[in-house]
């Protein structure tokens, strides 16, 4: 059986690493005109993409009798549209509509071979990623360790893949007071208009910065009233500091600081530190900037900021504007974060960038080629690590960065377009170390913690939610995805602890801006990390997958600072949410050893099913595992369920608690009705959907195709979705792989499904499928069980077709009753609906 196994995984890593590709060709229509072009037809995955133009109204894919329909791009010249449909091998029937009239246009397609070759060519691959994923295979079929089975279907491409980095529990340390050089610090500004930004960040220098220093102001032929008479006036009043400088006309930046450098020689052996007169420094900035040019392999420095590439926070290379003080707040912050210099970016920042004197006489100006500016800096720090020198970050420093002043936002993405393809002709390699950095992303601690920090000020008197989650997907994840989109489009963050991906603790931190994530196996950094948000509310989503389940409530209510462990912050709110039923057993759909639900456990319970093991081998039995789940039910402001029986349920088993209160999810309202192709005669299909674990009655769908297939008279399941690997179906009974709502009606139509059959053995605390396929109109049945119970009764009760089915008493289930509603299909048979 195990090669079964294996090879039912290797066809879902094939159905997602699968890439093919054919031509396209003219769209000619029945009177011989041509009227557009397809201009590819690929696979990608489970998805047939067809690409082209074509002047017409609309333009579709028809299969079975079904078609799925695009407008061409109306604000496009060509007309540019994308088809994208479940990929089925074999020609293409392309239609065509102008005016009400339907041209079909007939292509090649994807030749069902060249997908048996390209399987065959996924083979090695495939076995090569086995191996090496061995230890975390064994862990996941020998141990149990659900983080490891994530692990696995990550690495296969089984799912997507999640990328955070390490984090470093090191840099939540103070750096070492820095001692910076014994010189004086040559500063080198630019100017050119942002009158109203060049007074604040002038009066910050000479208020903040704590080292001996000196100023070359460049001013480049400003246009603003009264700026240039006031800078004169005001360097003339500085005389000892200030150096001015006057462009004949605009210069741009790059020609602006290459004054700036020429004027910077008189000073040979002092740190030079381009700033921008956008750029705000805090208190006791330039020490801890220039502090890593103590080391002689360090060519360039630059502080973390709000708008400032690779070196931004909270999310890498996207900007984040700031209120007036939020940017001396967070600099505090900073104050409390380590350096780490071995951490080499492949280019810095010239916001507010710290050069080595060095190396400044190594490569003496930026390359005017990229005037008027941006680009510059990229170039200066490639040729410098030519000749060994590393750019890094000043972790420990966060400087406001108010971009785009003296540009001018239109006017900055043609620079960059321009000076970046440059860039890329000078250094091939560039773009791809920048992107490689981004993924990797080292500079994951300080950055995450300082989001942390920006997201607390985000949020003002409002507490942070930080939600405990899974990394199984399902139900939960799509919850938790959608509350986290709906915090993001008001302006809100958001902040998951996850357990199960790889390493214990992975934290997230989701804004408008973009992700930020590092993984931990140390609970104390993510204790410390948490503390950065004075104002947070606890949510327990799901903990399922954690390898020490039992331990979560104490973690839980650490982070509300409840219990002996509290974080700093004071008691915070706690809502738990039953997804599932993990607080109440380990086993988090109640089912038994036996894959059966028989009601709630009595807390002596001998199954193995409802107890679990610690890491350290110690056994936790129901008893233990409701003791150390209850305190934080009992702390919690209010439990939250999704239906009517999952609180009659949480009720049973945690009387005298919080608040349950019942909290139905939004369900898609956009999935069509549709006709059953199967009632129009024929051998009846019987559609499931959705992807069908054990639990979701994974076995008892294999053995009711072998019962269908006994029969020998043509009933077959088609499974919409996937099937547990370690199951399979006995023919002419079938699993389609992967699907998306949109596609329901023509997944309908290829395989003539009369009904849908919701086979889930426990009792869901919400089903989306069950709602979901109730919006089609189409015959529903389920069994007496849970929140999907609930839904089809209520459908039911206002005269949708289907049935409400016994129980089963083990994998097996009496077909007869979903054979007679599904020929039938008048008015649901009383017999079938409970009481």
């Amino acid at each position: 059986m195990l090669h079964h196994h294996v090879y039912r995984v290797f066809l879902r890593y094939a159905e997602r690493a699968l890439t093919l590709e054919a031509q396209g060709g003219a769209l000619v229509d029945a009177a011989g005109i041509t009227i557009g072009q397809v201009d590819a037809v690929r696979v990608s995955g489970p998805r047939l993409i067809i690409t082209g133009q074509a002047r017409a109204d609309r333009v579709g894919v028809q299969r079975d009798g079904h078609r799925h329909w695009v407008r061409p791009a109306a604000a496009a010249q060509s007309g540019a549209f994308t088809l994208d449909v479940p990929f089925q091998p074999g020609p293409v029937d392309l239609v065509t509509e102008w005016n009400g009239e339907a041209s079909h246009h007939r292509f090649d397609g994807i030749d069902p071979r060249w997908v048996a070759r390209a399987r065959r060519a996924l083979v090695l691959p495939f076995v090569t990623s086995l191996v090496r994923l061995a230890p975390q295979i064994w862990r996941w079929r020998r141990h149990g360790d659900l983080g490891a089975r994530e692990a696995v279907k990550e690495r296969l491409g089984l799912v997507p893949r999640s990328y955070a980095a390490q984090l470093r529990p090191e840099l939540l340390r103070p750096a070492p007071e820095p001692a910076g050089f014994d010189k004086t610090v040559t500063l080198i500004m630019p100017v050119y208009n942002a009158f109203d930004l060049l007074r604040k960040c002038l009066e910050r220098v000479e208020r903040h910065t704590e080292l001996p220093w000196r100023l070359v102001l460049v001013e480049d032929g400003s246009t603003q009233a009264g700026l240039k008479d006031w800078l004169r006036g005001w360097a003339a009043a500085r005389p000892d500091l200030v150096h001015l400088l006057e462009n004949p006309g605009n210069q741009g930046f790059v020609r602006s600081v290459n004054r700036g450098f020429e004027r910077a020689r008189d000073w040979p052996d002092d740190p030079v530190v381009l700033l921008n007169s956008d750029a705000l420094v805090p208190a006791g900035w330039a020490a801890r900037l220039i502090a890593p040019l103590s080391d002689p392999t360090v060519a360039s420095v630059t502080p973390l900021s709000n708008d400032a590439e690779i070196f931004a926070v909270p999310a890498i290379c996207q900007p984040a504007a700031l209120a007036q003080g939020q940017g001396d707040v967070l600099d505090q912050a900073a104050w409390t974060l380590g350096v780490d210099l071995s951490c080499a970016a492949p280019t810095g920042v010239g916001f507010c960038m710290a050069l080595s004197p060095a190396f400044l006489a190594r490569v003496p100006a930026f390359d005017e080629v990229f005037a008027p500016g941006y680009g510059e800096e990229a170039d200066w720090c490639q040729k410098t690590r030519a000749q060994g020198g590393r750019h890094v970050c000043a972790s420990n420093l966060f400087v406001e960065h108010r971009g785009g002043a003296s540009f001018g936002s239109v006017a900055k993405q043609t620079l960059l377009a321009r000076n970046g393809a440059e860039i890329s002709r000078r250094y091939p390699a560039y773009d791809n170390e920048v992107q490689a950095f981004i993924q990797s992303d080292p500079l994951t601690t300080p950055r995450l913690a300082l989001g942390l920090s920006w997201a607390a000020l985000q949020q003002g008197a409002e507490p942070v939610p930080v939600y405990l989650a899974h990394a199984l997907g399902g139900g939960a994840e799509s919850w938790l995805q959608a509350r986290i989109a709906q915090d993001s489009a008001a302006e809100r963050v958001s902040v998951v602890v996850r357990v199960g991906q790889g390493q214990r603790w992975k934290i997230e931190l989701h804004t408008p801006h973009g992700v930020t994530s590092g993984l931990t196996e140390d609970a104390d950094v993510v204790a410390d990390l948490l503390a950065r948000l004075p104002r947070r509310r606890i949510i327990y989503s799901c903990g399922v997958g954690d390898c020490d389940p039992s331990a979560l409530p104490a973690h839980l209510l650490a982070w509300a600072g409840q219990g002996p462990a509290a974080i700093a912050g004071g008691a915070q709110p706690i809502e738990v949410l039953f997804h599932d039923f993990f607080p109440i057993s380990p086993s988090y759909t109640l089912l038994g050893n036996n894959r059966v639900y028989q009601g709630l456990c009595a807390s002596d319970t001998n199954d193995p099913a409802h107890h679990s093991r610690r890491p350290d081998g110690q056994c936790v039995d129901l008893a233990g595992w409701q003791a150390a789940w209850r305190p934080l039910l009992e702390a919690s402001r209010q439990i939250t369920v999704f239906s009517p029986s999952s609180r009659a349920l949480v009720a049973a088993a945690y009387p005298d608690t919080a608040p349950i209160v019942v909290t139905p999810h939004a369900v898609p309202d956009s999935i069509p009705r549709i006709s059953p192709r199967g009632l129009r005669g024929g051998s009846p299909v019987i559609g499931v959907l959705g992807n069908i674990g054990p639990h979701k009655g994974a076995f008892l769908l294999q053995n009711l195709s072998r019962d269908l297939a006994a029969r020998g008279d043509g009933p077959r399941l088609v499974v919409i979705g996937q099937l547990a690997p370690e199951v399979s179906l006995s023919p002419p009974s079938l699993v389609h792989g992967a699907y998306r709502l949109e596609d329901l009606s023509g997944l309908v139509a290829r395989y003539g499904i009369g009904a849908w059959l919701i086979p889930s053995v426990w009792p869901e605390t919400f089903s989306f499928t069950t709602h979901e396929v109730l919006a089609t109109g189409m015959p529903v049945f389920c069994f007496d069980l849970g929140a999907q119970a609930d839904a089809v009764r209520a459908a039911l009760k206002e005269g949708a077709p289907g049935g409400i089915l016994p129980v089963p008493t083990n994998d097996t289930v009496d077909l007869a009753p979903i054979l007679q509603g599904f020929q039938a299909r008048i008015e649901p048979d009383p017999t079938l609906v409970s009481q």
